[in-house]
C-alpha cells in the first residue's frame, strides 16, 4: 500500500524536475565571445521573447557593460544582449592605439550583428554609447528598426559647454583647482581629483554604490582606451573624440528615437531637448532625480520609461 501511494508523488516530482529543468535551460542567458579586429567581445543575450532584440552600448569609451545590468530586466519579452566593447571588462584588453578610434569600434559592431545574425533589432546607447550608436545608424540603417539615446552626447563642444555650465555652480576654490590643472595639464593632482570626484558626485552618479561595485567596474573599466579617446575626466576632452560632431546628421534619423537625460545629468536636458527637436519625430524623457547614471539613479522610472517606448515600437511592427 505503501509504494503504491508514493508513486504517483514520485511520478509527478520526477516531471516537475523534468519541467523546470527545461524551464531554467531555455531562460538562462547565452553568453560568449566574438572573434572582431583586435581581439575577442564578450556578450549575453538575456531573455528568449519574439520582440524584436534590444543591442546594449555601454559608456566610456572603455566602461562595460556592467553598468547596465538593471535593463535585463526588459528581457521578459525580447532578448537584451549585452556587450563589452573591445578594450575593456571580460573582452581583449588592447594598448593598439589605432584600435582606438570611433571607426573601428563601429566595424567590430557590425562584425558582431553579423556574427549574431541581428536583423530588424533595436538599438541602445548610453553616453558615449550613444556616439557610437549614430555613427553605427549613419553607415549600417537597414537593420536598425528603432533607437534609445541616453544621455547623448552628438558634439563634444556642446558638451564642453554644458560642463563649463555646471562647473561654474560648483564652489569657486572647485573651479579654481580645474582651470589651473586643465592649463598645467596635471591631472594627477589631488586638487583635480578632488574636483573631478565632487562634479561626478553631483552629476554623474548620485546614489552611492557599494564598495564590491566599486570594485567590479574599476575591474572592468579600460581607463587606457578612455584617456586616448576622451581624456582626463568626463570635463575635460583631450583625445581623438575632442573634434566629434554629428549635429548634421540628426536629421537623417528615420526610425522611432527616444532622448533620455537625468534631471542633473551632465547632459544636460535642455541640450538633450535641443537635440530632440534635430531629429525628426523624437521622443525626449527627464528621468527625475538622478545624474549621467539614470539606471541607476531612478531605475523604477528609467525602466518603465524605455519598457513604454519599445511597447509602442513593438506595436507600429505589427
Amino acid at each position: 500500500m505503501k509504494i503504491k501511494s508514493t508513486l504517483p508523488l514520485l511520478i509527478l516530482t520526477f516531471f516537475c524536475v523534468i519541467l523546470t529543468s527545461c524551464t531554467t535551460s531555455s531562460t538562462n542567458p547565452k553568453e560568449g565571445f566574438i572573434e572582431v579586429t583586435g581581439g575577442k567581445v564578450w556578450y549575453r543575450i538575456n531573455g528568449t521573447g519574439t520582440k524584436p532584440a534590444l543591442l546594449l552600448l555601454h559608456g566610456g569609451p572603455g566602461s562595460s557593460s556592467y553598468g547596465l545590468e538593471n535593463l535585463k530586466e526588459l528581457s521578459i519579452d525580447r532578448p537584451v544582449i549585452f556587450i563589452d566593447q573591445l578594450g575593456c571588462g571580460r573582452s581583449s584588453r588592447i594598448s593598439d592605439t589605432s584600435l582606438m578610434t570611433i571607426e573601428n569600434y563601429v566595424e567590430q559592431l557590425e562584425q558582431i550583428r553579423k556574427a549574431l545574425h541581428l536583423e530588424n533589432f533595436y538599438l541602445y546607447g548610453h553616453s558615449w554609447g550613444t556616439m557610437l550608436g549614430i555613427d553605427y545608424y549613419i553607415k549600417y540603417p537597414a537593420q536598425v528598426k528603432s533607437i534609445i539615446f541616453s544621455s547623448p552626447l552628438f558634439s563634444t563642444e556642446y558638451w564642453t559647454k554644458d560642463a563649463d555650465t555646471l562647473i561654474a555652480t560648483l564652489p569657486d576654490s572647485i573651479q579654481k583647482h580645474i582651470r589651473e590643472n586643465e592649463k598645467n595639464k596635471t591631472y594627477d593632482n589631488p586638487a583635480y581629483q578632488n574636483a573631478v570626484t565632487l562634479y561626478y558626485k553631483n552629476f554623474l552618479r548620485r546614489t552611492e554604490r557599494t564598495q564590491s561595485q566599486k570594485d567590479t567596474a574599476k575591474l572592468f573599466s579600460g581607463a587606457n582606451v578612455y584617456e586616448f579617446m576622451w581624456g582626463p575626466s568626463e570635463f575635460t576632452a583631450t583625445g581623438n573624440l575632442l573634434t566629434y560632431n554629428r549635429l548634421a546628421y540628426l536629421s537623417t534619423i528615420k526610425v522611432p528615437t527616444l532622448l533620455v537625460a537625468g534631471e542633473f545629468d551632465e547632459a544636460r536636458p535642455s541640450t538633450i531637448q535641443r537635440y530632440q527637436t534635430m531629429i525628426p519625430g523624437a521622443e525626449f524623457k527627464m528621468i527625475k532625480n538622478s545624474g549621467h547614471a539614470t539606471m541607476q539613479d531612478n531605475k523604477e522610472e528609467y525602466l518603465a520609461t524605455l519598457k513604454a517606448f519599445l511597447d509602442k515600437v513593438d506595436n507600429l511592427h505589427q
